[in-house]
């Protein structure tokens, strides 16, 4: 009896740790699936602002071709550049504060770049969520990718397609540098950084 005791323990303490991770797995799928949403109704917005209706924005997506030859110093989704980028000129400067007032970041944009300048008190890092799934890969590296297809079409030239860097001081995040962004992909990513900061910056609160 005694054993079987153990093994009905040691069930339910697996079943508990395996709840545990699902909780932690959906409250990371809700905050991605807000992101997307955020993303959504800014894209819907910026339709109805052009005239467009649903039915002619639908086109097929090209087929990529060798993107390397095409832009070989842009760098890769996931990498993480540590040097700095030059300075470059902005018309805007634009601070990133919470509803209370608290400054996350200032964000410059110029005519064709951004850059997010990281607030030094706030010890921003990649590994916060939603910066590197959402922001990095969900956002930037598919505009990215997009413009490299775009690219293999003859649409753009290959100087034109979306390039960024990210500087980091330790672990802490300092800038990101976006080069080749036009008007209205600086209004998408204002709105996108700026909720990315927010939900990190709560992250950040709720585990001190």
């Amino acid at each position: 009896m005694t054993e079987e005791k153990e093994a009905e323990g040691d069930k339910i303490k697996k079943l508990a740790e395996l709840r545990a991770l699902l909780e932690k797995r959906v409250k990371e799928m809700e905050t991605e699936l807000e992101g997307f949403r955020v993303l959504l109704d800014f894209v819907n917005t910026a339709l109805v602002e052009k005239g467009f209706k649903r039915a002619e924005i639908v086109k097929p997506t090209p087929t990529p071709t060798a993107e390397e030859e095409l832009a070989p110093s842009v760098p890769s989704p996931t990498r993480v550049e540590v040097t700095a980028p030059p300075v470059l000129e902005y018309e805007q400067a634009v601070p990133i504060k919470t509803a209370t007032g608290e400054l996350l970041a200032n964000l410059y944009i110029g005519e064709d770049s951004m850059r997010v300048v990281f607030a030094e008190d706030k010890q921003f890092t990649v590994d916060v969520p939603p910066f590197m799934a959402f922001l990095v890969e969900r956002v930037l590296a598919k505009m990215q990718e997009k413009d490299k297809e775009a690219a293999g079409t003859g649409e753009i030239a290959p100087d034109k397609i979306l390039s960024y860097s990210i500087v980091r001081d330790g672990d802490f995040l300092r800038e990101i540098t976006i080069r080749n962004v036009d008007a209205d992909r600086a209004r998408e990513l204002k709105s996108t950084i700026r909720w990315t900061l927010e939900k990190m910056y709560e992250k950040m609160k709720a585990s001190v």
